[in-house]
């Protein structure tokens, strides 16, 4: 269970090193003048996907079990609906291929190539090392005034993602805090344990800085939850102690410190006297709504949001968005998506992708919880991978309640869809050592596992 298990022998864990090969890829900076787009991250995963598809054609081996099949395939029926409605057939095409990369196939060649929770356990440390180098960029850019432009002036935090992504830091950091937290509430070591804590009262600094206010409000609500999952003694202990070091790091900046607050009252200011970007959100949201009632069952097609938006927005939406700083020069940013992933499943693809995606990912949620249980009971193991995992969960669900698929940190939440998956559909039987994997094809042991090969058999 100790944190240098996994790393004093690399090659146990040479399955799951590329997908923290993965993780390591979004360090590297983004182009400032880029319009999105694949990026190395993007390939890389596309390479495992493809390794995981040899390694199961060489050995013709059922790679996942019925309820895996189910649960990781639900979505790409509602997605194929959607893409024959389409505008065109190149869009249908690769918003195809996009929500099955995120959703279906990187999320299911990582359920095969976790093996055990010391992989599970080194992939979320691969989170918190990344959130920590994006976290210490944005910290840098804040101080030095070279970050992207927030109220006249380059100080806010955006790693490598640059202003054209400025939810990119802030999804990265919200990930590496949620790990750092369940490794640190687990049963581990004390080493482990301690360096987990400072690892998320480090990352609190760099959230706060990314002056995202859907990413704030994710935390907060998964934080909760994981604290009080791991019992509630231990909640309020944890909880006094992260209120105490958000007061000392937010105390100390001064100016920050106003900015701060206004961005933290400006959650409330959605019905007196909400900003433009609020503004332009719930109109986006109406435009989604009104796209829905059209077209209820399938949609108006995948990337059909931005051809149908003016036809169905008010007046009150703004011609787009100002992005400047962090190396990039200043460019008006259109309003492609109504920042909203539910709404934005439901005017693309209706009501019925609208189910098969969020039915997954709440039958998803259901198994994790189901595990987690039995790793509180006397004897259970594994409960900084549940608190982990469950984590992971409830702040992808509550974040896309402000925010939907796009950037290169998007890569990122199909890695943290297959760990979770791994959890809920085979993480919570396993050992700490090798799983029992969903293909369910390997060797039992004396433990009652199954070897490591099952998965790829």
């Amino acid at each position: 269970m100790a944190l240098a298990s996994p790393l004093a022998r690399p090659w146990r864990s040479a399955p799951v090193l590329p997908v923290a090969a993965v993780v390591a890829l979004l360090a590297l900076p983004a182009d400032p003048g880029a319009e999105g787009g694949a990026g190395p991250a993007d390939a890389l995963s596309a390479l495992v996907v493809a390794y995981c598809a040899v390694r199961l054609l060489r050995d013709r081996a059922r790679p996942l079990s019925r309820r895996a099949a189910v649960l990781l395939g639900l979505p790409v029926f509602g997605v194929s609906l959607a893409a024959l409605h389409a505008v065109t057939p190149g869009t249908g095409i690769a918003g195809l291929g996009r929500y099955l990369q995120i959703f279906v196939l990187v999320p299911a060649a990582v359920v095969l190539l976790l093996r055990d929770r010391r992989d599970l356990r080194l992939l979320s440390w691969s989170f918190v090392a990344l959130a920590l180098f994006q976290g210490a960029i944005g910290v840098h850019q804040y101080v030095t005034g070279t970050g992207a432009s927030y109220q006249g002036q380059d100080i806010r935090a955006v790693g490598t993602f640059g202003s054209s992504d400025v939810m990119g830091m802030a999804t990265v950091v919200c990930y590496g805090l949620v790990c750092a937290t369940g490794l640190a509430l687990g049963r581990g070591p004390v080493r482990v344990r301690a360096t987990a804590t400072a690892c998320a009262l480090a990352l609190l600094l760099p959230l706060a800085l990314s002056f995202s206010r859907g990413a704030w409000i994710a935390t907060a609500v998964t934080l909760t939850a994981q604290l009080v999952l791991a019992g509630l003694r231990r909640a309020l202990r944890a909880g006094a102690v992260a209120m105490a070091a958000c007061v000392v790091l937010v105390g100390g900046f001064g100016m920050g410190t106003t900015m701060l607050q206004e961005r933290f009252d400006s959650i409330t200011q959605v019905a007196d006297a909400p900003d433009q970007s609020v503004t332009d959100r719930y109109t986006m949201w109406a435009a989604a709504v009104d796209m829905w009632r059209a077209h209820p069952l399938t949609g108006v097609g995948l990337k059909g949001f931005p051809e149908y938006r003016d036809g169905h927005a008010s007046l009150a939406l703004s011609s787009g968005s100002d992005t400047e700083g962090a190396g990039a020069a200043f460019r008006r940013q259109p309003l492609l998506s109504p920042h909203n992933m539910y709404l934005l499943v439901l005017a693309e693809q209706g009501l019925i992708g609208l189910l098969c995606l969020v039915g997954g990912w709440l039958a998803l949620l259901v198994c994790a919880l189901r595990g987690l249980s039995r790793s509180r009971a006397p004897g259970g193991h594994g409960l900084d991978c549940a608190l982990t995992a469950c984590g992971l969960l409830v702040w992808q669900l509550v974040d896309f309640a402000y925010a939907d698929i796009g950037g290169p940190s998007t890569v990122l939440t199909a890695v943290c869809f297959g760990l979770v998956a791994w959890w809920a559909l085979a993480g919570a039987d396993a050992a700490d050592g090798t799983a029992d994997v969903p293909g369910g094809t390997g060797t039992p042991t004396k433990r009652g596992t199954t070897t490591g090969k099952a998965a790829l058999r």
